[in-house]
């Protein structure tokens, strides 16, 4: 007989951070880890986004429901310490938070300020190290860590400004983790899906011409949605994603290999 793979997430623990309302590529993701079994933690931004994140921590049916600002000093800490107490290990985890001051957003690169440009990098990028970190010891038989960026990294995407230098800072931090981490069986990912309708993208100006210049270049002549990257992300989560690592996998179409 052969044998069946075991391309479910059964039994597995998860946190999920960064849903703000249901249009968040983290709540696509989400509602795909949580279709293939495993069982999620989910963080919100603040009392104000509580009342948007709560009810879709309730169908996700999450035990944990955790307040994560990461520009509040400890609070990242505090999260991992009652995943910790809660569970005991950590199976995956989804970092799909960014931001940067919207002047320094809006502007040119030369311009940034000196603060701008920290804020973005620490919130952006560094937030993610220091997951990885916290999450090591929690993934003591192995796991996959994923954050969120765009193809603005690697080319000059008009109006994403500051966001590239700082997206291609993460995606680099992905390759060195999925090396220093690998032998430990621990994944590392950078998922970066094409233009699609989020909050974090509304502040992006001229945005609609993204979209528009997306779907006619994009050799699928579609734009990608939240539930197409959910579910490409929580396959590499699942066994058969076991010796993949350090990967930026595009979900957007096929745009990125178009000139």
């Amino acid at each position: 007989m052969i044998p069946r793979p075991n391309l479910g997430l059964e039994g597995r623990k998860g946190l999920v951070a960064g849903i703000a309302n249901e249009s968040s590529i983290a709540w696509g993701c989400a509602k795909a880890f949580r279709g293939i079994g495993a069982e999620l933690a989910v963080t919100y931004l603040d009392e104000r986004a509580k009342p948007y994140v709560e009810p879709l921590a309730q169908r996700l049916e999450a035990p944990l429901l955790l307040p994560l600002d990461l520009r509040v000093e400890g609070q990242l800490e505090a999260a991992f310490d009652r995943i910790a107490a809660e569970w005991g290990r950590l199976d995956f985890l989804l970092h799909s938070i960014a931001f940067a001051p919207k002047e320094d957003l809006h502007g040119r690169v030369v311009d940034c300020s000196k603060e701008g440009f920290r804020i973005a990098m620490e919130v952006s990028c560094w937030s993610f190290v220091r997951m990885a970190k916290l999450a090591e010891p929690l993934m003591r038989e192995g796991g996959t860590l994923f954050c969120m960026t765009y193809y603005g990294s690697q080319l000059v995407v008009e109006h994403y400004g500051i966001m590239g230098p700082v997206k291609a800072a993460l995606e680099s931090a992905t390759r060195y983790l999925a090396a220093e981490l690998g032998p430990k069986g621990i994944r590392v990912h950078a998922i970066s899906p094409g233009p699609l309708r989020t909050r974090a993208a509304s502040g992006i100006p001229h945005f609609d011409e993204m979209l528009a210049r997306a779907q006619e270049k994009a050799p699928a002549r579609s734009l990608v949605s939240i539930d197409d990257v959910g579910l490409a992300t929580a396959y590499l989560a699942t066994d058969a994603g076991r010796l993949i690592t350090g990967e930026t996998l595009y979900i957007d179409g096929g745009y990125h290999v178009i000139d």
